[in-house]
């Protein structure tokens, strides 16, 4: 970013008409500028990014409906909470996360077959799940495992999501398949491994559906809402943050969870934060202490690993759930989520 650049946020006041954000919006993309939406459920935040001289000459402070300007002064500008205080709702099919309204997403690593996406999608719907995650493409340390089923395995997720009525979760690896995505999924994934992937990243920024963004395993907090940034200085900004564990010198366990992150994100930033216990801990006996530790400390939503017959997966089947298991865990998450003040998935439905 030159010198003379520095992103503005444009708070506007509670009882702002379309109208007027289309005219300050067309005001500052025609001077060259870049506007930017950022909608929230009391009052819209509008953003410009470029060359200062330029954007005081517009004289935005002159509109009545503009409540607030300032400039951004941390690195990351858009998703932090000088641009953005009130928390934002990111929605997911007809349910919402962040704000209050607390999801679980859950189902298995990876598509295998109809049976078990079908089998499985009906339990986490049982169990009370909001949303239902399956992986189609999978990046694994190995090139022997199982690598998932491609556009095949989008299919089954897409029928498998239809089927029981809940939207659908999946990690896209590159910019070339978003459009392949696109059409079987409600919400992309990145993972891990690619959260630093800026191409994919600016790709998503540039489509009008929700993106988990996860924690890089070697991330700082802050590498992570640089990455977030990405997406949303694109114009996409239904970011949801994952922290799902960290590589550390321990090795009892996959990962680190670093339940640190939550508190400290929800402090820092405006986007809905949720927890992966699952990849964060590898271990099935720990998935559910530390979702109840996640609902805690400040998580907006849970990602969680289930599988019809864990035994049988051929996938991370040491850290899935069977669905008894889940629905247990559910029942138990209930009075956590109470106590943090959060609404559980089914508050959380649009009517």
């Amino acid at each position: 970013m030159k010198n003379k650049e520095r992103p503005i946020i444009i708070l506007l006041k509670p009882d702002t008409t379309r109208r007027d954000i289309d005219e300050i919006l067309s005001r500052i993309a025609g001077t060259g500028l870049k506007p930017l939406y950022m909608p929230g459920i009391e009052r819209t935040v509008l953003g410009a990014i470029g060359d200062e001289r330029v954007l005081a000459g517009l004289r935005l402070e002159n509109y009545a409906c503009v409540e607030r300007i300032t400039p951004v002064l941390t690195p990351y500008k858009l998703v932090s909470k000088e641009a953005h205080p009130a928390e934002s709702v990111v929605t997911i099919g007809d349910r919402r996360i962040g704000g209050g309204d607390f999801l679980v997403i859950a189902g298995p690593c990876a598509v295998e077959s109809e049976e078990q996406m079908c089998r499985t999608a009906e339990a986490v719907k049982a169990g009370g799940a909001g949303a239902l995650r399956g992986g189609a493409f999978k990046p694994r340390t190995s090139p022997y495992s199982f690598q998932g089923l491609g556009l095949r395995g989008l299919e089954m997720l897409r029928d498998a999501s239809k089927q029981c009525g809940l939207p659908a979760v999946t990690e896209v690896l590159e910019a070339a398949d978003v459009e392949a995505v696109a059409a079987c999924a409600d919400v992309f994934q990145v993972g891990s491994r690619n959260m630093q992937n800026y191409r994919l990243l600016t790709v998503l920024g540039r489509q009008h559906k929700p993106v988990i963004l996860k924690r890089g395993m070697s991330a700082t907090i802050e590498d992570m809402l640089l990455a977030a940034e990405y997406i949303v200085s694109e114009g996409n900004p239904r970011v949801i943050l994952c922290e799902r564990g960290i590589r550390t010198f321990e090795t009892a366990t996959r990962n680190t969870l670093d339940l640190n992150a939550v508190p400290f994100l929800k402090s820092r930033s405006h986007l809905p934060v949720i927890v992966d216990p699952s990849h964060g801990t590898g271990l099935r006996e720990l998935v559910a202490p530390m979702a109840k530790a996640a609902v805690a400390c400040g998580a907006d939503g849970l990602m969680i690993e289930v599988h019809h017959d864990p035994t049988t997966a051929m996938s991370d089947g040491p850290q899935s759930l069977d669905p008894g298991q889940f629905a247990g865990l559910m029942r138990d998450l209930d009075p956590f989520i109470t106590a943090a003040g959060k609404r559980t998935a089914a508050a959380g439905i649009i009517e």
